[in-house]
């Protein structure tokens, strides 16, 4: 991906931000909608590694995004329990980004399922301000 759809999309996504996450389950798509960020080169959001997204993921990692003039595809992976010393400065990123609703109940640290999904995108379409952008 070039430099400037890298800027754009820190711009639009790098903050708590709503997607589209489409997956498949079996040979149907499952779409649902991800509270995720934007940052160096990837999505990233906190979830639950037994949910039926995380499942389908492990799977088939091809999956695909959208959200305020974006779509693209994109590679999906599980990176561990939110509290791997690995991923200590990403989920500090992760936790500051999703404060507004972070701490109200849903997201339990201690539980070792509670995870980070990484998003690559691979190839898509951004619009901005009446220019299409293709990578």
């Amino acid at each position: 991906m070039d430099n400037t759809i890298d800027a754009l999309l820190k711009e639009r996504f790098g903050q708590d931000s709503l997607i589209s996450l489409a997956t498949l389950d079996g040979n149907k798509p499952a779409v649902r909608t991800i509270d995720a960020i934007y940052y160096d080169g990837a999505f990233y959001g906190v979830t639950y590694t037994l949910s039926n997204k995380m499942k389908q993921i492990a799977i088939n990692s091809d999956v695909a995004i959208c959200g305020m003039w974006f779509t693209a595809n994109a590679v999906a992976s599980n990176l561990g329990h939110v509290l791997k010393p690995e991923n200590t400065s990403l989920f500090t990123i992760l936790r500051d980004a999703f404060s507004k609703w972070y701490s109200e109940g849903d997201v339990n640290e201690d539980d070792v399922n509670t995870c980070i999904i990484k998003i690559v995108p691979t190839s898509g379409v951004f619009v901005k301000d009446g220019t299409r952008y293709e990578f």
